[in-house]
């Protein structure tokens, strides 16, 4: 354990779903704006309403990730595609409520258990950056509200770098920016296919957080549960 300890240099981490609770947040808004339109009434049960919201928003994300989708159409099509499931067939309110989701979400600041404690305990320890799929206006925005920026050095977001994760593009963006070696650095992600498999794939250190405990197929490097487990071995 103490080799590990002076083993890594660099700790990238993701940003949704790592550090920002982006379920808690995202929700909280989606409501918020519903209710603000007046379409409670009609949408009666919101985690129904949520739960057809996140089926559309994550096949959606594929389309945009694969390219063959705009951002802006994004999100619009995800609230006018679950509105619609709902009686409500109006394009321009979806816009409406894309618009407002863009402009609020980011403000939220739930994180998850442990965030503030553990970054603190590692600052002084080790070089930090957030890197993350997603766009510019809203990652930035994100990490100000909540007052994670004082704990990064640097934030690579994929619109900015020009490659997503899995891409090795990204984790080479990150890793030589500050000058490090593969050994050195040690990606922190929730997503066994973007933060996990792409960075074994590159070649770098990987703790998968799964809170969930989901079933992976693959060893990673450290498996926690809770961000306060990483002080274990860091």
């Amino acid at each position: 354990m103490f080799e590990e300890k002076q083993k890594y240099k660099l700790l990238l981490f993701d940003l949704d779903n790592t550090l920002w609770d982006f379920e808690t947040n995202a929700r909280e808004a989606i409501r918020d704006i519903l209710t603000e339109q007046n379409l409670m009434q009609k949408i009666v049960a919101f985690d129904e309403f949520y739960c057809r919201y996140e089926k559309h928003n994550n096949r959606l994300w594929t389309e945009y990730e694969a390219g063959n989708l705009k951002k802006e159409d994004l999100r619009t099509l995800r609230f006018h595609l679950a509105l619609q499931e709902f009686g409500v067939h109006d394009y321009e309110l979806a816009r409406h409520c894309g618009e407002n989701y863009i402009a609020l979400c980011p403000k939220k600041t739930a994180l998850f258990p442990d965030t503030i404690a553990t970054l603190d305990y590692l600052l002084p320890k080790y070089t930090m950056a957030i890197i993350t799929n997603g766009f510019s206006e809203v990652q930035h925005v994100k990490i100000a509200a909540c007052g994670l920026d004082k704990y990064f050095q640097r934030v690579f977001i994929s619109e900015e770098v020009g490659y997503q994760k899995p891409h090795a593009g990204i984790f080479h963006a990150a890793v030589t920016a500050f000058h490090n070696t593969k050994k050195t650095a040690l990606m922190i992600g929730d997503n066994w296919e973007n933060d996990i498999a792409g960075a074994k794939k590159y070649g770098i250190g990987q703790v998968y957080y799964n809170p969930r405990r989901m079933h992976c197929d693959g060893k990673p490097t450290f498996e926690i549960e809770r961000l306060e487990q990483l002080k274990g071995f860091l």
